[in-house]
């Protein structure tokens, strides 16, 4: 190891030559009062090394919160609309572009159409919220709603007004939708590692739709295999964060839920809901962003259109408040439905 690479001065790094430590993985596995007597540094010293070898190890610059909501961080400056200005203005603009968001919700709660939504929405130039670029839509329970593609994609002008139908009808946007099916852990491990690195490596995909991810580990893992469980999940979670990192890549993972049996669950959810994200805290100290839909008992209606009201909330967030915003899933998408025009029975 030639320590005269890291940011060490030359008194430190010939002490560290002196105590014959080879490489920085011993330097980070040796206790700091270890340290101190192989090495002979002072408290201060030591941990100056510490810090040389631990950023030399980091890929990426850490990210604080303040600039994640600032927008002070180049991989972060832009993000991925939802394709709906109400659902936007509760996400600051959308998804982020570098990290990992989690959807949760019940069986038809709205999650898989704002997933497609937003396959749509990051083949959009960046001056209409999107990516210039495709997605990459990796199912794991059920087959690919090929048919409610095909709507969204004719219903766009009505849902993107935004847009010029020209650059609508220029973009082929069902050309640029890739679909790949995992029915356990291990394929969607390869799907990640080899097919969706060579998507994002080519620049043809910005965006990645796991949906979802309770569905693999809820079928594979018993409840005493929880300890594998959950080293599993870590694995992939690091997989997703790394390719968002690396190709500046928004990852939504789509979540089941599971229904709140103590006080403390409340934490993973809305306080109102009774149920909470599936896959516990090992998968919640995982994502960036949880969001979490929710079916409500109200009915919406607009033209020949009626649609369940949804709500959509924020449960946690590094840049967002707590709040909500309600929804409903009408013929074009996901809209987010303001307070006046609530036409409900």
């Amino acid at each position: 190891m030639n320590w005269d690479r890291l940011e060490l001065s030359p008194r430190i790094a010939a002490a560290v030559r002196r105590a014959k430590l080879t490489s920085i993985r011993e330097v980070l596995c040796v206790s700091r009062l270890d340290l101190q007597r192989l090495t002979g540094l002072s408290r201060p010293d030591v941990q100056h090394l510490l810090t040389a070898a631990a950023t030399a190890c980091r890929r990426h610059r850490p990210i604080t919160a303040l600039q994640l909501q600032e927008g002070q961080h180049g991989a972060l400056e832009s993000r991925l609309s939802v394709g709906c200005p109400v659902l936007d203005q509760l996400l600051r603009g959308g998804l982020p572009v570098g990290g990992v968001t989690e959807l949760s919700g019940e069986s038809g709660a709205g999650k898989t159409q704002l997933g497609l939504q937003l396959c749509m929405s990051v083949q959009y130039p960046e001056q209409h919220g999107g990516l210039s670029s495709g997605a990459l839509y990796i199912c794991t329970e059920d087959s690919f709603p090929v048919r409610r593609l095909q709507q969204l994609i004719g219903e766009q002008s009505a849902l993107r007004s935004d847009v010029p139908p020209s650059l609508i009808s220029r973009l082929r946007l069902g050309d640029h939708v890739y679909i790949e099916h995992a029915a356990d852990p291990d394929t969607l491990q390869v799907c990640l590692s080899r097919r969706a690195r060579l998507l994002l490596a080519q620049g043809r995909v910005r965006l990645l739709v796991v949906d979802s991810v309770a569905a693999l580990f809820r079928a594979e893992f018993q409840a005493e295999d929880w300890l594998e469980r959950n080293k599993r999940l870590l694995t992939l979670s690091s997989t997703l964060h790394h390719l968002s990192q690396e190709f500046s890549t928004p990852v939504l993972c789509i979540n089941q839920v599971t229904d709140v049996f103590n006080q403390s669950d409340v934490t993973f959810g809305p306080s109102s809901s009774s149920v909470s994200p599936a896959l516990g805290l090992a998968w919640a100290n995982q994502v960036t962003v949880r969001l979490m839909m929710r079916r409500l008992r109200e009915t919406v209606c607009r033209g020949d259109q009626s649609s369940a009201l949804r709500r959509l909330d924020v449960v946690f967030a590094p840049h967002l408040a707590r709040d909500g915003r309600d929804a409903a899933v009408w013929r074009e998408g996901v809209r987010g439905v303001p307070n006046s025009d609530r036409n409900t029975e």
